[in-house]
């Protein structure tokens, strides 16, 4: 069997198993999004962002912000300034709940990507998935970068990677897609493995969430 064969029974099985292993916690995280804010849905209403080949899809994550926590933002244009200036991130962001904070810290609220693996839209393992309008942006202060985009999208994005497993949020978008494109052009069971084996550290850790 080739690569991506393989690769693609390893996310069917993994996201079987996952999901039953981590149904408890999406269960309790489900009921205490609620039961904070009784009148938000459970689910994110996150944007668009970019798969295989740019193909953009919706994934699925818990909400960890407000209800119309995109709206916000752009109602607020010094906000929304420094979200873009941030990498597409905001260190002590407003719209953030106490649920949401505590499960963005441990990667909680990515755990309803399994249903994204599942569909095929994403992997287990691959580069982060990015907003459209953040490359678009990212490319005009980092034109040395479009090359390693196009890499970055040529596999489908993932759960977990090397960005996720190195610090997040804590490393610069130049760093990030670098890292991505290398990924993207060293596929391999092993390397695959590798991130695989970080990833429940990074997940403990916390390091670089927001």
């Amino acid at each position: 069997m080739s690569y991506e064969n393989v690769k693609r029974v390893m996310d069917i099985f993994l996201s079987i198993f996952l999901g039953i292993v981590f149904f408890p916690i999406c269960l309790i995280t489900a009921i205490a999004i609620k039961l904070e804010s009784s009148s938000g849905p459970v689910f994110a209403d996150t944007p668009k962002r970019l798969g295989k080949n740019g193909k953009p899809f919706f994934p699925f994550k818990f909400r960890s912000m407000i209800p119309n926590a995109t709206d916000y933002l752009k109602s607020h244009p010094e906000l929304y300034e420094q979200y873009k200036k941030g990498s597409f991130k905001l260190r002590d962001d407003p719209r953030v709940t106490q649920v949401g904070k505590f499960i963005r810290r441990y990667s909680i609220d990515e755990m309803p990507q399994l249903i994204n693996v599942l569909r095929d839209e994403m992997s287990i393992i691959g580069p982060r998935p990015y907003y459209p309008d953040e490359l678009d942006i990212q490319q005009k202060k980092y034109p040395h970068t479009q090359k390693l985009i196009q890499e970055a999208l040529s596999v489908k994005p993932g759960i977990t990677g090397q960005w996720q497993v190195n610090g997040r949020s804590d490393i610069n978008f130049d760093k990030r897609i670098e890292m991505d494109a290398t990924y993207a052009s060293h596929l391999s069971l092993w390397y695959d493995l590798k991130i695989l084996l970080k990833t429940p550290l990074a997940m403990i850790s916390g390091k670089g969430a927001v």
